[in-house]
């Protein structure tokens, strides 16, 4: 495999959407209220995105270094742990993404201020956090909630602001949505990786309450998107996500071994169904 495509594999492209996502409704609420600017749009993509990788990168980095990551995982095959990178590339990858993440931020400090400013440190914070310490979240089993929170409704009212500057009732609620479906992403992710879990003590919800409870809280989260988007917007097409999530939760009870990476994918994709869902309705209210 050519060097440009082992690190795009690193950057986990199919966790992306959950980036995407927050930032695209975080944009499309503000059209609702007046002109985007696009320079500004795309740079808050960008910083998202660049977050987002950042966190994979140090997922993977630490995972190796504590014995989580080994040769043929179970799960979608790791860089470092099957010798394709080095501890010290993945240490310059980290802090070239770091880098490119605060110049993003920075800019969008310039333009949204204080607020924008404690969005994108605790967001860098968590991205280390969520693998790097002792302690980290998602060894502890909390990881859940930061997801929920981060690529909800904090991306998505801060997207909205950095428009509007404006708190957005309606961007809060649809963040709320994406948010779930992140969570839902991470479910699979933890149900898939549950013995090995087991193994190296990582607390995950699954890991301390089971298998089946954490099917119970995927199916929870996409009661959610319902719930926000008929909140949001009821009798809209956007309430139509709740659906698609409810046949992937039944195809998920019936889910074993390496069929789970393809769910964690499926899983994924409902953030960009969503995105196309409120689109269509942001057309037809025009």
């Amino acid at each position: 495999m050519s060097t440009i495509l082992t690190w795009v594999k690193i950057t986990r492209p199919h966790t992306l959407f959950a980036a995407f996502s927050p930032v695209a409704i975080g944009v499309i609420v503000a059209a609702k209220l007046g002109e985007i600017n696009w320079t500004i749009a795309i740079a808050t993509l960008l910083a998202a995105l660049s977050i987002q990788i950042l966190s994979n990168f140090v997922n993977d980095y630490y995972d190796f270094k504590k014995g989580l990551d080994k040769k043929g995982r179970i799960g979608f095959k790791r860089a470092l742990a099957e010798g394709e990178v080095t501890l010290k590339q993945m240490q310059i990858a980290i802090a070239i993404d770091l880098f490119i993440a605060l110049v993003l931020g920075l800019y969008l400090v310039i333009s949204g201020g204080i607020i924008i400013l404690f969005i994108g440190l605790f967001s860098i914070l968590f991205a280390w956090l969520y693998t790097a310490t002792k302690k980290s979240l998602s060894y502890l089993g909390i990881a859940d909630i930061f997801c929920f929170l981060f690529f909800g409704p904090i991306a998505t009212l801060g997207t909205t602001a950095l428009q509007t500057g404006a708190f957005s009732q309606e961007s809060m609620f649809l963040g709320f949505v994406c948010g779930a479906i992140s969570t839902c992403v991470l479910i699979v992710n933890n149900i898939r990786d549950r013995e090995n879990d087991v193994l190296h003590n990582k607390k995950t919800f699954v890991v301390r309450f089971g298998k089946r409870a954490g099917e119970g809280e995927y199916l929870f989260f996409i009661i959610l998107t319902l719930v926000f988007t008929f909140i949001s917007n009821p009798f809209s097409f956007s309430n139509l996500i709740f659906f698609f999530g409810l046949f992937l939760f039944l195809q998920l009870l019936r889910t074993k071994g390496e069929k789970y990476n393809k769910m964690l994918m499926k899983t994924g994709l409902l953030n960009v169904v969503f995105v196309v869902l409120y689109l269509i309705d942001y057309v037809i209210l025009q």
